[in-house]
């Protein structure tokens, strides 16, 4: 795998697990919420119209991940759910709640949620800390740090400094001129670029991961039922 650290992939995999930290929160919550409700709810029957309302909130958070799906892999991710076979408020909320496309929506916007966003957090912060690594000669002048006794002093400390950046027991680097800014980007430049392989392949990842929980599965059996629905030889042969 290719990958620019300055391409349009690249900032589109920020986006995408950037963008998780939040909606992913909310759909997270929507879609307990409305799996909690609907559990709750089976054991009335004026229940039924709820227990419909909150499987539609849950398709609509899926389709809201399908839709972000497509921004990293190519393809429209098809849910596949069941229709209803029979009429009526009662066999339409079992048809939902029976339909497996249901609970593997259930399954990737509650179960997943957790790993997805850890998972996906650290490397985004990893690779925004190296991404203000390589920017450091332009700002390294800025920030003012103050320390005991009224010491204070310009520069950004990549270690610990209890004392000032030229203090006692101190250790890492204080990046308070230049040469050092300069030095320290070249550096950053190199991790930016490992993590940037690691980013753009956290999204691919997250993003498959979401593909094969949200889409109709895929029939095993397909190949061979195609081959057995197709005409034999000696089927075209009679023909002929």
């Amino acid at each position: 795998m290719t990958v620019n650290p300055l391409s349009a992939a690249t900032w589109r995999s920020a986006w995408y697990l950037l963008a998780y930290q939040f909606v992913g929160w909310v759909l997270f919550s929507v879609a307990l919420t409305a799996a909690v409700g609907a559990g709750m709810l089976t054991v009335t029957i004026a229940g039924i119209p709820l227990l419909i309302a909150a499987s539609a909130v849950i398709r609509g958070c899926a389709n809201v991940e399908r839709a972000r799906v497509r921004t990293i892999l190519p393809g429209r991710v098809v849910g596949g759910y069941r229709a209803s076979g029979r009429p009526g408020l009662v066999a339409n909320a079992t048809g939902r709640w029976k339909d497996p496309a249901t609970w593997r929506d259930v399954a990737y916007l509650v179960g997943m949620f957790a790993p997805l966003m850890i998972f996906g957090g650290v490397v985004l912060v990893v690779w925004v800390v190296c991404l203000a690594g390589v920017l450091l000669p332009a700002y390294y002048w800025a920030p003012v740090q103050h320390y005991a006794h009224g010491v204070t002093a310009h520069g950004i400390q990549l270690g610990y400094f209890p004392n000032g950046p030229h203090g006692p027991g101190g250790w890492g680097v204080y990046i308070d001129t230049l040469p050092k800014a300069l030095v320290a980007m070249v550096i950053f430049a190199v991790l930016f670029t490992l993590t940037s392989y690691a980013l753009v392949a956290t999204a691919r990842l997250h993003a498959r991961v979401a593909r094969s929980l949200l889409r109709t599965p895929e029939d095993p059996l397909a190949p061979a039922r195609d081959v057995l629905s197709r005409p034999g030889p000696l089927f075209s042969h009679n023909e002929r």
